[in-house]
Formats: structure tokens, sequence, C-alpha cells
């Protein structure tokens, strides 16, 4: 994926400019910067949900995403992308399993293939044994374990995080990110953007620094600092 010359403005208001970045197969991405540098919105445009006003998403099949925009076409990109919210976007009154099952049900997959997929997906996260419990009734951890889950069961090949550990103390934030960097290991590209400090610190995986609406700065196994 190639973000290509993106440039981002909401309400006539610029975000992000000229922004280029290569983002490879596999990699692990921290993007970080202080609120309000457009790292939420640079997200948006790539789960397709913002369209650049200059520039596009450049796909590993070379397709230009905005480009060449259809229906079709943002249902088979957004299959192969798996995306957790900080406030996990959940259906409360629903069970584990049924908010993991209904990602599924919404795409139109069978019942026999769902069945066989949600369990796979939440045994993944370790939250299998509680596949019936109602969301209202999960600590805050094991409901990003559920958005986790559900954006497993697609299998993406690529996994976007937006502040999914904002929410969560510490050691339930080590241990979320524990299962980024295990499905980092597995293959898979994770884009996360985030404010934790302590999680960027101990990772130590890529970092992309976003300051006055520009990439500052692009590190391989960097650390968090936004004195640039």
């Amino acid at each position: 994926m190639k973000i290509d010359n993106v440039t981002l403005a909401f309400k006539n208001k610029v975000v992000l400019r000229n922004i280029d970045l290569e983002i490879k197969k596999g990699e692990f991405i921290f993007f970080i910067g202080y609120s309000g540098e457009g790292k939420t919105t640079l997200i948006r445009s790539l789960i397709g949900d913002f369209e650049p006003e200059r520039g596009d998403i450049v796909l590993d099949s070379g397709a230009y995403l905005y480009k060449n925009m259809t229906e079709k076409v943002l249902l088979t990109y957004r299959k192969n992308i798996g995306v957790i919210f900080q406030d996990y976007k959940l259906l409360e009154s629903k069970s584990v399993y049924e908010n993991v099952a209904f990602a599924m049900e919404v795409c139109g997959y069978s019942d026999s293939y769902i069945a066989k997929k949600v369990p796979e997906a939440l045994e993944q996260v370790g939250l299998l044994i509680k596949k019936d419990t109602f969301v209202c009734e999960l600590s805050g951890g094991e409901k990003q374990r559920v958005s986790i889950a559900r954006a497993l069961v697609h299998d993406p090949e690529i996994i976007i995080g937006d502040e999914p550990t904002g929410n969560l103390d510490p050691h339930t934030s080590h241990e979320i990110m524990q299962i980024f960097d295990d499905l980092n290991k597995d293959g898979k590209t994770i884009i996360i953007a985030t404010h934790d400090k302590n999680i960027v610190d101990a990772f130590e995986k890529r970092v992309v620094t976003f300051k006055d609406k520009e990439v500052r700065s692009d590190v391989a196994k960097g650390k968090y600092s936004l004195e640039l």
C-alpha cells in the first residue's frame, strides 16, 4: 500500500498535506502526533471512508482506491482490512459471539461459515470461553479483544487500530498490543495510531510522526518523541 501525495481537508481546512508513505506488506507501524494532527483522518482515508482532496491510496495491486472507487471495489477492499477503534463500537446488548457474527452476516456469509469462523477468531484473542457473555458485562480489555476478533473474521491482510488502547490501563494495554504483535508475526500488516508513549517505546516498531500537517519523521525501530 502506498499513500501517494495525499492531501486531506475537512470543511475546507487542510489537515494533512502532501503525505507520501509506503507501507510494505507485513510491516508494523505506529502513527504518532499531537491531537488534531490528522492521524484519525488519515486512517479514515486508508479504510476508504475519507476521500483525499488530492492524491490517492495505491493498493498492492497497483490500483488506485479512490480513482477507481465503486461500491464493489470498496466492499472487496474493506474485507481485506480489519479496523479496531478506541471506543470498541460493539453492540452492548448482544453476546460476544453475536457481535463477531454480525460483522460476517452483513457481508452475506453463510450460517455454516459464520459458525466455523467466529469461534476461531474468539480463540485467537482468548475469549472463546466468554462467547455467550453479553458485551455489557465485559471489562474494557475484553471488549477490545472482541473488537479484534470481529476484525479478524474476514482474515484481513491489514489490521488498523485508532487509539486501540486509549481506554485501557497500562497492563491491559500491553496485553492488547501483544495480540497485535502476534498477528504481525503471523504476517499481518499492522498500523496503529496512538498517544501511548510506553507502548511505542516498548515495542520498537517503525514510527511515523505527524506534525504541522506533514510527516515530520519516519524511523525504523523508533521511539515516541514529538519534540521535532
